[in-house]
């Protein structure tokens, strides 16, 4: 179908077969897509904001630069979406799942307060991104890309964040209470008041960072994490638990 700059602006179309459609530049302000069929659509350039689109189907859909803004993206399958420069600053995206998303090119983007609790981003690009006080708890972020990305006082207990890449990211008073970051890069990551109680750090990659102070890298170093810049605490360790 071509709803090409279509104003379907508060329509409903709840379980609609869009799938394919052409809806570039449309208005789906307030419309009710919940359920509905978006997959491979092209979306590009249209305005979804505060559109609901709980459970929608958006896999490898192209949302390019659209306007999502406080929409309700709950369960929704955004899996191979394209989200380049998309604007989805309070929008609910808790149980989504978002694996294989392109979410690149979002540094200019507010996602600050964004609730991704619960979804798969599992390999989604998210480098850059500003993500201030998002809600990332309990979300799949294994091997998603995160490095230089905002994320002052973003809430990420127990997430899974095994093979992430956050290096030079700022997690300034994150909540990684519970996380798991098995073999994370957390290298130059700035860590500064960050809650790190009981998450597992397993050959994780620290290098040089800020805000650790001897304490808490000696409590990760327990924990087998690497800081390759300390060979004699790193050596003292290893023979307190091998009991050399």
């Amino acid at each position: 179908a071509n709803l090409s700059q279509a104003n379907l602006s508060e329509a409903d179309l709840s379980e609609a077969n869009l799938s394919k459609a052409n809806l570039s530049n449309a208005n789906l302000s307030n419309a009710d897509l919940s359920n509905a069929d978006l997959s491979n659509a092209d979306l590009s350039g249209a305005n979804l904001k505060k559109a609901k689109l709980s459970e929608a189907n958006l896999s490898n859909a192209d949302l390019s630069g659209f306007n999502l803004s406080q929409a309700n993206l709950s369960g929704a399958n955004l899996c191979g979406a394209n989200l380049k420069k998309a604007n989805l600053s309070e929008a609910n995206l808790s149980k989504a799942n978002l694996s294989e998303t392109d979410l690149s090119e979002l540094s200019e983007t507010d996602l600050s307060w964004v609730n991704l609790s619960g979804a798969n981003l599992s390999k989604a690009n998210l480098s850059k991104t500003d993500l201030r006080n998002a809600n990332l708890s309990k979300t799949d972020l294994s091997e998603t890309r995160l490095n230089w990305a905002d994320l002052r006082k973003a809430n990420l207990s127990e997430a899974d964040l095994r093979g992430a890449n956050l290096s030079k990211t700022d997690l300034r008073e994150a909540d990684l209470s519970n996380a798991d970051l098995t073999e994370a890069d957390l290298t130059k990551a700035d860590l500064k008041g960050a809650n790190l109680e009981n998450a597992t750090v397993t050959q994780a990659r620290f290098g040089s960072n800020k805000g650790i102070d001897e304490a808490l890298k000696t409590a990760l170093l327990e924990k087998d994490a690497i800081f390759g810049i300390d060979e004699a605490l790193e050596t003292a360790l290893l023979k307190k638990r091998c009991n050399l």
